[in-house]
C-alpha cells in the first residue's frame, strides 16, 4: 500500500468509526441531541471547568464568537453556566451544570461499553494489531496538533 492510499484509507476509517460511534450513541439517549461542536465544547469543559471562552476557542481551534454562540446555546439547555471572570470582567468563564456532568458521565460509560463491546468482537489478532498502532496513532494526533498550533 502506498502513502497515499494509507493516508487516504486511514483517514476514511477514522471518520468512519468516530461518526458510527456518534451516531449510535445518539440512538441511545433520550436527552436531547446535541451536534459534534457542542459536544466537543461541553466535553471541553468538563474537564477544564472555569474555562474562558476565548481559550476553549483556542482549544476547540473555533472563532472566539463561534464558542460564544454553542455556549448560549449549552447554557440555554441547562449544560454550561457563564460567569464573569473575577480577574477580568470582560472574559466569562464557563462551568459545568449537574446535568453536564450527568450527562458526560452517561456518555463516557455507554461510549466506553460500545467500543469495548466491538473490539471484544474481534480476534484476538485485530485486537493485538490495534494495540500495536495505537503508539503511531497518539504520534499522528500530536503531529497534527503540533502543525497547527505552529510548534
Amino acid at each position: 500500500m502506498t502513502s497515499v492510499e494509507l493516508s487516504d484509507s486511514l483517514a476514511d476509517v477514522l471518520a468512519g468509526v468516530q461518526r458510527m460511534i456518534r451516531r449510535r450513541l445518539r440512538a441511545g439517549t433520550a436527552a436531547p441531541r446535541l451536534r459534534g461542536a457542542q459536544i466537543d465544547l461541553l466535553r471541553l469543559v468538563g474537564t477544564r471547568p472555569g474555562i474562558r471562552v476565548s481559550d476553549a476557542a483556542k482549544e476547540l481551534y473555533l472563532a472566539g464568537n463561534s464558542v460564544s454562540t454553542l455556549a448560549n446555546q449549552l447554557s440555554r439547555a441547562g449544560y454550561l453556566r457563564r460567569e464573569t471572570d473575577p480577574a477580568d470582567r470582560r472574559s466569562v468563564l464557563l462551568l459545568p451544570t449537574g446535568a453536564a456532568t450527568a450527562r458526560l458521565a452517561d456518555w463516557q460509560a455507554r461510549r466506553s461499553a460500545l467500543v469495548r463491546e466491538q473490539v471484544d468482537r474481534l480476534t484476538r489478532e485485530e485486537r493485538a494489531a490495534l494495540a500495536a498502532a495505537l503508539p503511531a496513532l497518539g504520534r499522528l494526533a500530536r503531529n497534527l496538533r503540533e502543525e497547527v498550533e505552529g510548534v
